[in-house]
């Protein structure tokens, strides 16, 4: 179960409405009482068996688009810069990796109460984050103040784990349906919730693909000298496992990103010979995983959730070895 927090308050940015660029301690505990009141079982949490949420995030194949969801974040300045001045990253990246997805699997694969606690914990850890950014980055001039409370900002890295999501998923897993996205997109905006934004989303997912797209097409993405810094140290980690699949997951993916954020961040399509090597790793995993037992296909913290709301509460020795491996 989640841990007990306390009551939140706002810091320099008080509160004072939606209408605000940054969300207000209001705006978040406003979407956490509209989303728990539609949860009907809180064991399953925010969204449960049947949901296409569930089934899109389960997949441990999704994992081979973290690193584009990571750079297209960080190609955000206000990510990049303030990752670079307020994170773990350089001297302790995993424990910053770790740290994020266990939040995430809370939130997504938790009960209630382990999502909402999840939602708070983010909210006043970002409440810290505000600063500067050192350079003219796209159309923010120098000196430009950021707040990781900043709702666009937050939108954007919800997009890109929902974007990358269902693209891997549709080339890898299946096919998806235009109501499928229709309906991740919908189910998506519980998650949104958690995080005091839902009221900032794109109406439709026909909109939220014309945002991407305009996102990425346009000058609010600039790889800042720092963000690259980060990224860079992201994409090739200086340990063994790093040095064996970065050269791979490099190519893999510069080819899931544009080509001028992935030059930002020193990565290389690698001409024909590249685009090979990027169809033979889909190629691979769509072969692969319909044949993977479902202790290694699916995530660790998706079979937690089965057996919690099947009121199983043996601990789980393999899940907890397998999820060690999953966030290394």
């Amino acid at each position: 179960m989640a841990e007990r927090v306390d009551p939140l308050s706002d810091g320099p940015s008080a509160d004072s409405g939606s209408a605000r660029p940054s969300v207000g301690v209001s705006d978040l505990e406003a979407d956490l009482e509209a989303l728990c009141a539609g949860v009907a079982d809180p064991r399953a949490g925010i969204f449960g068996p049947g949901t296409r949420v569930w089934e899109v995030a389960r997949e441990a194949v999704i994992f081979l688009g973290a690193g584009r969801a990571a750079l297209l974040q960080l190609a955000h300045p206000y990510v990049g810069v303030a990752v670079a001045e307020h994170s773990v990253t350089r001297e302790n990246p995993l424990a910053r990796f770790q740290g994020t997805f266990r939040r995430i699997f809370r939130m997504v694969f938790g009960d209630l109460e382990e999502a909402v606690g999840a939602a708070r914990d983010v909210y006043r850890v970002h409440g810290k984050i505000r600063g500067t950014i050192p350079e003219q980055a796209g159309r923010f001039p120098l000196g430009h103040a950021y707040d990781a409370r900043d709702r666009a900002a937050q939108v954007w890295v919800l997009a890109t784990l929902w974007d990358t999501s269902l693209f891997l998923f549709d080339r890898i897993v299946r096919p998806l349906t235009a109501a499928d996205r229709e309906q991740y997109y919908d189910e998506s905006r519980r998650f949104a919730r958690l995080f005091g934004i839902a009221s900032a989303l794109p109406p439709t997912y026909a909109a939220f693909q014309d945002y991407v797209r305009d996102m990425l097409a346009g000058d609010t993405l600039a790889v800042t000298a720092k963000g690259a810094e980060v990224g860079r140290f992201i994409m090739r980690p200086p340990n063994f496992v790093g040095r064996i699949v970065g050269p791979d997951f490099g190519c893999f993916t510069a080819h899931l990103l544009p080509e001028r954020i992935g030059i930002g961040f020193g990565l290389e399509r690698g001409g024909e010979r590249g685009r090979k090597r990027f169809e033979a790793i889909l190629d691979t995993a769509r072969v692969a995983v319909p044949r993977l037992p479902a202790r290694v296909r699916y995530l660790p913290a998706y079979i937690e959730a089965q057996r919690r709301i099947a009121g199983d509460e043996r601990r789980d020795r393999l899940g907890e070895l397998m999820t060690k491996l999953y966030l290394g």
